[in-house]
């Protein structure tokens, strides 16, 4: 852990994206940016607007994008992006459905923003409208950090080796120059102890998920869970109920709306388990659930872009912040139990038990499914780690 961090929660597109953008505009170094959705709507606009203008006043922009969650990015927003100076590139551009390469599974699913070496967002938040799905009423309920003190250097380091090893992948020499001036020391900013943790398919491939089961394994008292795409595997699954069973309060916040079928009915496998277990269940209904957070013991907690997933777990590129602090723990958990009390659906038992056998079935044949498929692309060697095109060639 490391001490001396300013962490503050933002939640939802209302309170991230007016402080990214405010950010942004004071930058006088650089700006580095990763993403797994960028969109060119009202708040994927605004911020590609903030990027333009930091990159007119001299600023070295860098913008990394995924390739499939960001397919849609119109060449005419990189276009301006670029004209303005800024650096693009994509994440695996080439996600054609009809290639069997399973490099084209991992993805870069991070959501990070540094600016110049002094302030850092790290959370679930994609650079896209809260409201962008037709129909919702409600914005998409999701978290992220704003990062000041000696903690923004790691991550720092992690988003600039991510670029360099993209830049060097497209031979773009001059793009490749991370570091070259570097900043002094950050100084402390704050009290907290926090830790920036990875996944990636190289040196990282379980700290994450390592964090979470050390923390669930020594909690005392309560442990509560946030996640939009929750099945975790057997080791994660045993812990939570490990935990339940010595009279931990272990409660769950998953997603209620269904937007994608087969993981929807995958994470429902679990909750005859779990509900036998003495573990609460509550399905947000509100709007879409996008968070991936976590508060044990009323003083560890964790925000950042990591489900528990296999997509996330075994494949992805994923980063989360950990904090170990009280204040920060507390205001994150009343958050979490406003959303459980006022948004959400408790499941119990009796009526778990009254769905009918076949429906059950259907959802383990689901969540069996989901693993081994992607269990087989991420445990098989990947033959780059990074594989990143200049951006505006490769826009669907």
């Amino acid at each position: 852990m490391n001490p001396g961090n300013q962490i503050t929660l933002l939640q939802n597109g209302e309170e991230f994206f007016p402080t990214v953008e405010a950010a942004l505009d004071r930058a006088v170094q650089d700006i580095y940016l990763e993403t797994y959705i960028f969109k060119n709507d009202t708040a994927g606009g605004r911020i590609a607007k903030a990027l333009g203008r930091a990159a007119l006043r001299g600023v070295k922009t860098h913008i990394l994008v995924d390739g499939y969650g960001s397919f849609d990015l119109p060449e005419s927003m990189v276009d301006d992006l670029e004209t303005a100076g800024a650096m693009v590139l994509k994440f695996r551009a080439n996600t054609s459905p009809w290639t069997l390469r399973r490099r084209r599974l991992r993805r870069l699913h991070r959501k990070i923003v540094v600016v110049d070496r002094k302030i850092a967002f790290v959370g679930g938040i994609n650079m896209v409208d809260d409201m962008g799905i037709p129909g919702q009423t409600s914005p998409r309920y999701d978290y992220a950090v704003r990062v000041e003190g000696p903690l923004v250097e790691d991550i720092y380091d992690s988003v600039g080796h991510i670029w360099s090893r993209a830049a060097r992948t497209r031979l773009l020499d001059c793009w490749n120059r991370h570091g070259e001036d570097r900043a002094p020391l950050i100084e402390p900013r704050g009290r907290m102890r926090s830790a920036f943790l990875t996944r990636d398919n190289i040196r990282h491939r379980r700290d994450i998920e390592d964090a979470y089961l050390r923390a669930i394994k020594q909690a005392k008292f309560e442990i509560i869970i946030a996640n939009a795409f929750f099945f975790p595997g057997l080791n994660f699954r045993q812990a939570l109920l490990g935990a339940a069973g010595r009279g931990v309060r272990v409660v769950l916040l998953l997603q209620g709306k269904v937007e994608n079928r087969l993981l929807h009915y995958a994470s429902h496998a679990l909750y005859g388990d779990f509900l036998d277990g003495n573990i609460e269940i509550h399905e947000y209904h509100k709007s879409l659930m996008h968070a991936k957070v976590a508060v044990i013991d009323r003083h560890w907690a964790t925000v950042g872009s990591s489900n528990l997933d296999p997509f996330s777990l075994l494949l992805s590129l994923e980063a989360n912040v950990v904090v170990e602090d009280e204040t920060f723990a507390n205001q994150l958990k009343r958050s979490l139990m406003q959303a459980i009390e006022a948004d959400s659906r408790r499941i119990v038992v009796k009526n778990w038990r009254t769905k009918t056998f076949w429906l059950r079935l259907a959802s383990w044949l689901c969540y069996g499914l989901v693993r081994f498929m992607i269990g087989i692309a991420g445990y098989a060697p990947a033959k780059n780690q990074v594989d990143a095109k200049p951006s505006r060639k490769h826009v669907s």
